[in-house]
C-alpha cells in the first residue's frame, strides 16, 4: 500500500516558519547545501521518510504537499491522468535519491508522487 514519505511546507517568511515549527513540535530545521534554497525538516523520528522540507512560497495558492511512495512515477502519473487528475510537474530527478512528480486530484488537491532510485540523475 502506498504511504506518505515526505512533506513540503511553503513559507512566505522561511525564518518565521522555521521558528514556529521548531518551537511548536521541536523539529530541527536546517538548510540543505546547494544553490536551491531548501530546508530539511528533521521531525525527530529515526526514519527519514517521516521528515520533510521547507521552501520559499512560489505563488499565493501554494500549500503543503504530501509525497506518496510509488514503485513508478511514470506509471502512477499516467494513472492520475486516466482517473481524471492532472500532472502539474512532470517526473523530475533528485540526483542519487529518486524521482518525483507533482499532481492534482479531481478535487483540486495537490500531492506528490515519489519513486526511490539511487541511480537517478
Amino acid at each position: 500500500m502506498a504511504s506518505i514519505v515526505w512533506f513540503e511546507i511553503p513559507a512566505d517568511d522561511v525564518e518565521r516558519a522555521n521558528k514556529f515549527y521548531g518551537s511548536l513540535f521541536g523539529w530541527k530545521i536546517g538548510r540543505f547545501p546547494g544553490p536551491m534554497e531548501y530546508w530539511h525538516i528533521d521531525t525527530g523520528s529515526n526514519d527519514m521518510t517521516r521528515d520533510g522540507g521547507m521552501m520559499k512560497r512560489q505563488h499565493p495558492q501554494q500549500g503543503i504537499i504530501n509525497y506518496i511512495d510509488v514503485p513508478s512515477v511514470d506509471q502512477f502519473a499516467a494513472k492520475v491522468q486516466k482517473l481524471g487528475g492532472k500532472v502539474l510537474m512532470p517526473k523530475t530527478a533528485v540526483p542519487q535519491m529518486g524521482y518525483f512528480a507533482v499532481c492534482q486530484d479531481t478535487e483540486n488537491n495537490v500531492f506528490g508522487l515519489w519513486e526511490n532510485d539511487e541511480s537517478a540523475g
